[in-house]
């Protein structure tokens, strides 16, 4: 299962949240320090990819590029890959390069589950209306009916968290031919 997203989207700081480790992906205050993809393996079957992010970072532009072809052959080579977890920041969600990322893990016929992180710093009553906002969008995207599923999540406060961990329960639960 990968985690995808903008570089400021909270990639790392949702892995450790979802592992209950403070330190297994390194997070950072300055957006783009995940610079290789990071597997965090859970046992034999079961592994955890940190992506390097995509969008805003301060790096150069080489450096984005090669990121970008990285993680592109490892989106379209990796036949092990169940799904794909998008973060997008619940203020700024649906930026063109995660339409493209849900886009074209649908396309792949992948499961994907956005978390609409930094839930917690925003009131209750957006959230609800930002997850609704973003599930109309998303769905005309979804032409395979793969899984797609929209949460608001918090890796401060953990709300969303059952979700993530249901979805993925279900993902790797899967048979190969489900």
């Amino acid at each position: 299962m990968a985690f995808a997203g903008r570089s400021n989207a909270g990639k790392s700081s949702s892995l450790n949240r979802l592992t209950q480790q403070k330190s297994l992906a390194r997070t950072s205050k300055t957006p783009g320090r995940t610079q290789m993809i990071n597997i965090f393996g859970l046992d034999e079957q079961r592994r955890l990819i940190d992506l390097p992010g995509y969008g805003y970072a301060k790096v150069s532009k080489k450096v984005k590029a090669h990121w970008q072809n990285t993680l592109s052959k490892y989106l379209q080579t990796r036949q092990c890959l169940k799904g794909l977890v998008v973060l997008m920041d619940i203020r700024h969600p649906c930026k063109d390069m995660d339409l493209a990322m849900v886009d074209w893990a649908l396309r792949a016929d992948l499961s994907v589950m956005v978390l609409l992180n930094k839930s917690d710093k925003i009131k209750q009553s957006q959230r609800f209306k930002t997850v609704k906002e973003v599930k109309a969008k998303l769905k005309p995207l979804n032409t395979n009916n793969n899984y797609l599923g929209v949460t608001s999540f918090s890796s401060v406060k953990g709300d969303g968290l059952g979700t993530l961990i249901g979805f993925l329960n279900e993902i790797y639960e899967k048979k190969p031919d489900a």
